[in-house]
């Protein structure tokens, strides 16, 4: 998916953080799709701190957009469902502080999913802009490791590249010297 999506910023280069954003936007909306093959098309089009400064603009601007479409047309539906996640129903239970807290939190913590933290901040009172900021400031931290590790795993398979580039130039060169005698 990452290959297909930096193929698109290179067609359309002018529009390239554009289209990221909308479509960490539309992931965010979504609420179940995972964010890493946008950042790693980020880092890998536009650079390590490039793209992950878009994917975080992307994901700031995703969940705010989220949070606001949840609290308009889901919370009469959707709430029943969030009764199974006591950390979610506290959240939704929580106000000024300590709901700003928890989104920080909550946003912070390893494989909480990220939509689920949206769905259950705009079931409860906290304010837009209180929940953009503590939203965004909890993705700091996650999004930079995400960042490092998709950074990472691309070096891994660059190298594995390499190794097997350079495998198969000894053993062409094997195969070469032993035609030859």
């Amino acid at each position: 998916m990452e290959e297909q999506l930096v193929h698109f910023f290179n067609e359309y280069q002018s529009q390239a953080v554009l289209i990221s954003i909308i479509l960490s936007i539309v992931v965010a909306i979504m609420g179940v799709l995972p964010s890493f093959f946008i950042t790693a098309a980020n880092i890998t089009f536009f650079g390590f701190w490039p793209g992950t400064l878009i994917s975080f603009i992307g994901e700031a601007l995703g969940a705010s957009i989220s949070f606001l479409i949840y609290r308009k047309g889901l919370q009469h539906v959707i709430h029943p469902y969030l009764k199974q996640y006591p950390r979610l129903m506290k959240l939704i239970n929580s106000t000024g502080r300590e709901a700003v807290y928890l989104i920080l939190l909550l946003r912070v913590m390893p494989l909480m999913p990220s939509g689920l933290v949206t769905l259950a901040a705009s079931m409860g009172t906290i304010s837009v802009l209180s929940f953009t900021v503590a939203s965004s400031l909890g993705k700091i931290p996650a999004l930079l490791l995400e960042a490092f590790s998709v950074y990472q795993i691309m070096k891994i398979n660059r190298l594995k590249s390499w190794l097997l580039e350079l495998i198969l130039v000894y053993a062409i060169y094997r195969l070469w010297r032993k035609t030859k005698k």
